[in-house]
């Protein structure tokens, strides 16, 4: 049995560790209502945006951009140039952390991005041929790992807009940065560099479930845009008169959709980050003093048997 001075020094340990965490839990819980408030101010205009676009796609009106799938063609199959697919690279934009102690977020998203790398070699495309976009340090050191050279800047990316790192992102969203890089993506996929574009993060369902998303960034399907016209609740149809033209206006704003799509991406992944570290956190507190407790209990009893032992030392002595 551990002597009393251990036991004590432990309990000094552990109720320092749960000041730790409990402060850490502190921390991100009030991270996380900044990010919800961040999420529950941007979707008013990512729905209007999507309605938007769906009302004008449902309209079967011909357009042409380099950004989307048509019906019937497949993913990969035209590009806005005609380069040959052994020349195009698929790039993989992936949303992690920069610290962890945040459960199975990284776990989770870093599982998710070698499952999609074993599902492109399969579709026979070799590492050389797929571009990583590293947002938060923990999926860049895994990348790194796996022997890939992740783009962790926009600088490294080739532009020639000023440079940041894709850390600071993680650490803190950035509209006008991710813009910065979703228009670089944009450029890149239009010129025929990136045949496809893949996106993976955590999205933030609540508090307590987060679920790790892949999605087929470029091209974009516009069929899942697309509804069916139906009249509305006072009775007309979305017919819109629109100048210059509905194609014109279209084709800018699918640039505008996808950029801000990536942005969704951003505060999803940062909400989740924090609700999950503020639940392992929670976590680690309960299981901290839960461990003091039972500390507590043995040391109480140690005592207590040292005591009882001197005594009957004292008696026995005594009576000899």
């Amino acid at each position: 049995m551990a002597s009393l001075k251990e036991i004590k020094t432990r309990i000094g340990s552990v109720k320092g560790t749960s000041k730790v965490t409990s402060a850490m839990k502190m921390v991100s819980s009030a991270k996380l209502h900044k990010a919800q408030g961040l999420i529950n101010a941007m979707l008013p205009y990512q729905r209007s945006l999507d309605n938007i676009v769906s009302n004008f796609l449902s309209g079967e009106t011909p357009f042409k951009s380099p950004y989307v799938l048509q019906e019937g063609q497949q993913s990969g199959q035209e590009n806005s140039l005609q380069i040959p697919a052994g020349s195009q690279k698929v790039a993989i934009i992936v949303f992690s952390s920069n610290s962890s102690l945040c459960g199975p977020f990284n776990y989770n998203v870093i599982r998710e991005f070698t499952s999609l790398i074993l599902d492109l070699k399969t579709e026979m495309v070799s590492d050389e041929a797929i571009e990583v976009y590293a947002i938060g340090k923990k999926v860049e050191d895994a990348v790194k790992k796996m022997e890939f050279k992740p783009v962790t800047s926009l600088n490294a990316a080739g532009s020639s807009e000023s440079t940041f790192s894709f850390q600071s992102l993680a650490a803190k969203p950035d509209y006008k940065n991710i813009f910065k890089l979703a228009d670089h993506i944009l450029k890149q996929y239009a010129s025929g560099v990136y045949s496809k574009v893949y996106v993976i993060y955590q999205h933030f369902k609540s508090a307590g479930v987060q679920k790790v998303q892949r999605q087929l960034y470029l091209p974009l399907e516009i069929s899942a845009y697309k509804k069916q016209q139906t009249a509305s609740s006072d009775g007309w149809l979305n017919n819109y008169i629109v100048e210059p033209s509905v194609s014109e206006v279209i084709e800018a704003l699918l640039p505008q959709l996808l950029k801000q799509k990536l942005y969704t991406c951003l505060t999803d992944s940062y909400a989740s980050e924090h609700a999950a570290r503020t639940i392992a956190m929670q976590v680690a507190t309960d299981n901290a003093e839960d461990l003091i407790q039972e500390l507590t209990v043995l040391y109480n009893k140690s005592r207590q048997q040292a005591i009882t032992s001197e005594l009957l030392d004292i008696v026995a002595g005594s009576v000899q």
